[in-house]
């Protein structure tokens, strides 16, 4: 594909507005829909009362991420419906990574191989308040996970059911991740993501059915990948009146200042690069637990502080934005103020799925599938508004990636959580006939 492809595809203008379900149901598909993929849509309209039902069940099991029950009874339901389209199923437990463990499911066939991802935990532990489905109106609902991303769990279902009842599904190579850890990702992160770093291998593609931006007028091509890093600064204690002097310095406090300010005036303009500040802990006894989030810290205004910490996360577009900004950090670092040291320490984290000629071919397949299905455009999300998911681990594995095709809505992660229902069945039908697509060659032909 030419630059300047790469580049129509990332700049598509989403120029017609999406209509209830109601509206698209009655509308004409568009006119590159073949017999098979017009037997998709039907399907997806027939089975829409069933997908909700589906939905209203699974978001009504909890299934925070340190409920392990309640995720591997997610998986459960899950797996039945896959078990009936021909599936095989199977449990990865996640004892050896602290959590509850993963859904696999696996539907072997002559065309190339497509990875689908999702996930079954949510945030919302059985202790928080926010538990069940809830009907707002006609066309929204709010529930834990109902977009974040039981949703999108779903429409993998219902569309494959789309491609089974088309007899589209015989053929097809289809292997389905759900992790159970998503939102709170096991450790080691190595055998957290095993399984899904498996699965990737030999894939032509792979899909992601989070919730994404919320705005159905849009995918993701590209998300930052998320890392953290620790300072500690330290400096000699003694008197407030003997700040400054050669023999006592600046302290720890106004070293880590210094850090934390060149950091912003040099590097805080890069696009796409940033470097969050979360907790800064300084005084004379500074205590900050292994999670880098809670701490405590004691001092008195007339004590030069002896020690400060300070934790923050780093996102970046790509593994070199990463290494780069690491190096000049550390570069800044290694400058301290007088009688002052300061380190500073980096994890990787979530990687980067960073923006590829094969990842703008499926937005521009996408797209066109949304099109000829009746519901408008889609165009690509910037990544600056675009956190990381488990789809950046099998990102640099597999030629062509796309995320955000699963329900939308608003308010994730909140017990405001939204989902525009409106949106289920014609993601559902997106998702089918761009399966459909990958499976008969439509990347290989465009």
């Amino acid at each position: 594909m030419s630059a300047s492809r790469v580049a129509g595809a990332m700049a598509l203008c989403a120029c017609a507005a999406l209509a209830s379900a109601g509206d698209v149901a009655a509308q004409k598909t568009g006119p590159a829909l073949n017999a098979t993929e017009r037997a998709l849509v039907k399907s997806v309209d027939a089975h829409n009362a069933d997908a909700l039902a589906l939905l209203i069940k699974v978001v009504n099991i909890n299934s925070g991420t340190m409920n392990f029950r309640g995720v591997r009874q997610v998986a459960d339901v899950l797996a039945a419906q896959l078990d009936s389209l021909g599936f095989k199923t199977r449990w990865v437990d996640g004892a050896g990574f602290h959590r509850a463990g993963h859904l696999v499911a696996e539907h072997p066939g002559a065309g190339p191989k497509i990875l689908l991802i999702g996930h079954l935990d949510t945030v919302f532990e059985p202790d928080h308040p926010f538990q069940k489905f809830e009907r707002l109106d006609d066309s929204t609902a709010k529930g834990p996970g109902v977009i974040d991303m039981k949703g999108g769990d779903v429409i993998i279902v219902y569309a494959l059911r789309a491609l089974r009842d088309a007899k589209a599904l015989d053929r097809m190579n289809i292997t389905i991740v759900f992790d159970g850890d998503e939102e709170e990702s096991g450790s080691p992160i190595e055998a957290a993501r095993a399984a899904l770093v498996e699965a990737a291998k030999g894939a032509t593609a792979a899909l992601g059915f989070e919730d994404g931006a919320g705005d159905p007028k849009t995918a993701m091509t590209s998300r930052r990948g998320a890392g953290s890093w620790s300072l500690v600064s330290t400096g000699t204690p003694s008197h407030s009146g003997q700040i400054f002097t050669p023999e006592v310095g600046a302290g720890a406090v106004f070293e880590s200042a210094r850090v934390l300010n060149t950091f912003y005036t040099q590097l805080g303009h890069e696009q796409y690069l940033t470097f969050n500040p979360g907790v800064a802990l300084g005084g004379t006894a500074v205590t900050l637990d292994s999670t880098g989030t809670v701490g405590n810290a004691s001092g008195k205004d007339n004590v030069v502080a002896e020690q400060m910490k300070v934790t923050g996360d780093l996102r970046t577009i790509s593994p070199a934005q990463f290494e780069n900004a690491e190096r000049a950090m550390k570069e800044i670092v290694s400058h301290p103020l007088p009688g002052t040291h300061s380190e500073i320490t980096f994890e990787t984290g979530y990687p980067p799925m960073a923006p590829t000629a094969g990842n703008a071919m499926l937005l521009e397949i996408y797209d066109k599938a949304s099109r000829d299905v009746g519901s408008g455009g889609v165009t690509a999300v910037d990544p600056s508004h675009a956190g990381a998911a488990d789809i950046s681990f099998v990102a640099n594995l597999v030629p062509m990636s796309i995320d955000a095709l699963g329900l939308s809505g608003h308010d994730d992660h909140t017990d405001k959580e939204t989902a525009d229902l409106r949106m289920l069945p014609v993601k559902t039908k997106r998702a089918a006939v761009m399966l459909l697509r990958l499976t008969n060659g439509a990347a290989k032909a465009r």
